[in-house]
């Protein structure tokens, strides 16, 4: 096992390097990696002499085991990104992994809520903070928020350089270390040209105290010098409670596809809305026709020149 351990971690010290891998993503890989190299043990079989059959049997074993969709796929992409690994450092010649199809996960259609909603967040926001420091900061958290689509891992590590100066954009930092422009709203400038008044206030009282200047809009005293998802998640619990709404219904990713949604459906493209929320793959954006589908068949009726409505108003010929 220890010569397992060794390759496991070289596959995280290349990962780190080349993909920009964050720490999470790295610790899921470790997880994956050893629980399926201790399968191997107990099977007397190695990297070296995995097999295809080999694989696929594990996953049946994680199935008959009761694990979900989810974790039996992410396994199998951990093992596929090893197995590629490790033909790369010649310690096997061929990919066992090739050709080898994960569990198809039913695609669930994203929770969202609607504007009115977001209004009561908003003006609960700036309502309920025990001082006007935790009003302007919880305000600005949810205008961000909405008016960006930002995961909430890339708010919460946002560097105050990035909004000061009152942009029109700003530059966000996602998955990948890739990086994407997103615009502010009217709103959303507002509310952070007010905390910011607040932050930096904040940040010359602790700096007379002989503590360091931070970089982020959101710090804290925290590990990571901001604020955390974890304590995020429950801000958002506690207002959604505080504005009369279900806090089961309302998450900061809920928020985040209510701005993919109201865009849609508001007219917005998907190649549009896909750059936005930083998504790689045009596929994961498409779920929100789903969500949005009503509107859009209004817009295909309202805005199709062989449309009724259409024609009427254009007289537009028939075909």
């Amino acid at each position: 096992m220890a010569k397992n351990i060794q390759k496991i971690s070289k596959f995280l010290d290349a990962k780190a390097a080349e993909s920009g891998a964050v720490a999470n993503t790295l610790q899921a890989y470790a997880r994956d990696l050893k629980k399926f190299f201790q399968w191997l043990d107990v099977k007397n079989s190695s990297i070296d002499k995995l097999s295809k059959g080999e694989i696929e049997t594990y996953l049946i074993s994680l199935k008959n085991e009761g694990f979900s969709i989810s974790t039996r796929a992410r396994q199998l992409s951990s093992i596929k990104q090893f197995c590629r690994f490790a033909v790369e450092e010649n310690w096997r010649d061929t990919n066992p992994s090739n050709n080898i199809k994960g569990p198809q996960k039913p695609r669930k259609l994203p929770n969202t809520i609607s504007v009115k909603e977001i209004d009561l967040l908003f003006s609960t926001a700036r309502k309920i903070g025990k001082t006007d420091v935790e009003k302007a900061r919880d305000e600005c958290l949810i205008q961000l928020l909405y008016a960006t689509g930002m995961r909430v891992s890339e708010m919460m590590s946002l560097p105050v350089s990035a909004v000061r100066g009152n942009p029109k954009m700003i530059l966000v930092l996602g998955k990948g270390n890739k990086e994407r422009l997103v615009p502010l709203s009217v709103s959303a400038k507002k509310s952070i040209r007010n905390w910011i008044k607040h932050r930096d206030q904040l940040e010359n009282d602790a700096r007379n105290k002989g503590k360091k200047k931070t970089l982020f809009l959101f710090p804290s005293n925290g590990k990571g010098g901001h604020l955390t998802r974890h304590w995020f998640y429950n801000k958002i619990k506690s207002l959604s409670v505080a504005a009369g709404l279900d806090p089961v219904k309302i998450s900061p990713h809920t928020i985040r596809h209510a701005f993919a949604t109201h865009l849609l459906s508001n007219g917005a493209d998907l190649r549009t809305i896909q750059t936005l929320l930083g998504h790689s793959d045009i596929g994961t954006t498409e779920i929100y026709t789903h969500v949005a589908q009503d509107k859009l068949e209004s817009l295909v009726i309202d805005h199709h020149p062989l449309s009724y409505k259409h024609r009427k108003k254009k007289r537009v010929p028939t075909i």
